[in-house]
């Protein structure tokens, strides 16, 4: 029998983050490739744009105005896709089949909008380049994170998780070009995030992980995205790794499902949030997330699509600015997950019932 080569033979690699498996098929790289090369057009932006909703001084949709502001902006999402208004469900057969299978339950929240830079035409990417810098430009974004991540709960007491999050380009369905991100604060736990929380602590607890050689928590706990690091950190070659400064790495998971997607991780100590980050940490993600997105657009000399998510410790119910046991299992870190697979506008689709039955456990 053919010993297993998976450069060569499809498997599954397992993600441990989601406890599941994906299918891996290298062979496929092989095939030939005849459809679109074509170069994507680079549409010029202007500094400002009158018409933008997002420029500074400009008044929205809403008629609201916006501050005439020089570095970052945040405001109250005017079409927000949850509201802060308590509402409760309608009892219901909690037994019976249809209530089941039909499900509901209310959702809360408030949803802010963060303008990264007054400039219009200015991504992540190029707010990193010379003449600008990731310290002056893409700092305080990460500021703006850390005092939204601690103001929001004083101010929403409700309020159990906060995602930050970016959608960059059409491709990902931003319907406005300037640069900026948002802000979902949430009464609940989304899933993804609560399904690697649980996944860290099941590698926290297990006996079997206590030789790990990473950092540990504040409890001596190893961590299973720390030790993931540092084994790809130390891996022959590195092949996976992007790139790395003193605190963060960036690098493409083993068990990636898009063709450039990318985990960011911190390699150095264990970081439960952005609030948790030193003077110094600032600095150092500040510049990883500039060198991510100058990477990316560099790929196919154009401005990279990808969707951006931060995931993080949640807001404990019962401490709502401090920790609980649950929560310090949860380490802070970044997900790209870019739509491009072979040019500037070719795309690569999830596609296949098959795919879907060959990953499941």
């Amino acid at each position: 029998m053919t010993i297993l080569d998976p450069a060569q033979h499809p498997h599954r690699r397992w993600n441990p983050l989601q406890e599941s498996f994906v299918l891996c098929s290298p062979h496929r790289t092989q095939r030939p490739w005849q459809g679109a090369q074509e170069s994507a057009q680079l549409a010029k932006l202007p500094q400002y744009d009158e018409k933008c909703y997002l420029c500074p001084g400009n008044s929205r949709a809403t008629g609201a105005k916006n501050a005439s502001y020089t570095s970052t902006f945040v405001f109250e999402n005017d079409y927000a896709a949850l509201k802060p208004d308590e509402v409760e469900s309608e009892p219901q057969e909690s037994d019976s089949i249809a209530a089941r299978l039909f499900r509901v339950e209310p959702a809360r929240g408030r949803c802010y909008v963060l303008c990264f830079n007054p400039r219009h035409d200015l991504t992540l990417a190029q707010l990193t380049t010379p003449p600008f810098s990731a310290q002056e430009n893409i700092v305080p974004v990460v500021l703006a994170w850390q005092d939204l991540f601690q103001r929001i709960p004083k101010e929403n007491p409700f309020v159990r998780y906060i995602q930050f999050f970016e959608n960059k380009g059409s491709a990902m369905g931003c319907s406005n070009p300037h640069p900026h991100g948002q802000i979902w604060s949430l009464d609940y736990i989304p899933n993804e995030p609560a399904k690697e929380m649980e996944s860290m602590r099941k590698f926290a607890l297990d006996p079997r992980n206590a030789s790990a050689e990473s950092a540990r928590d504040s409890h001596g706990r190893p961590s299973l995205l720390l030790e993931y690091a540092h084994l790809e950190l130390t891996a022959p070659d590195r092949p996976r790794v992007v790139t790395q400064n003193e605190d963060f790495v960036a690098l493409v998971p083993y068990w990636a499902v898009w063709p450039f997607e990318v985990l960011v991780v911190p390699h150095r100590r264990f970081v439960s949030s952005v609030a948790d980050l030193s003077i110094s940490e600032v600095g150092s993600f500040a510049a990883i997330l500039g060198e991510v997105a100058c990477r990316f657009d560099n790929l196919f000399q154009t401005s990279f699509p990808y969707s951006m998510g931060l995931h993080q410790r949640p807001i404990p119910a019962d401490v709502p600015h401090g920790h609980d046991g649950d929560n310090d299992y949860a380490l802070l870190h970044v997900h790209y997950y870019p739509p491009l697979l072979r040019s500037a506008t070719v795309r690569k689709f999830l596609v296949g019932y098959v795919n879907r039955v060959l990953t499941q456990v």
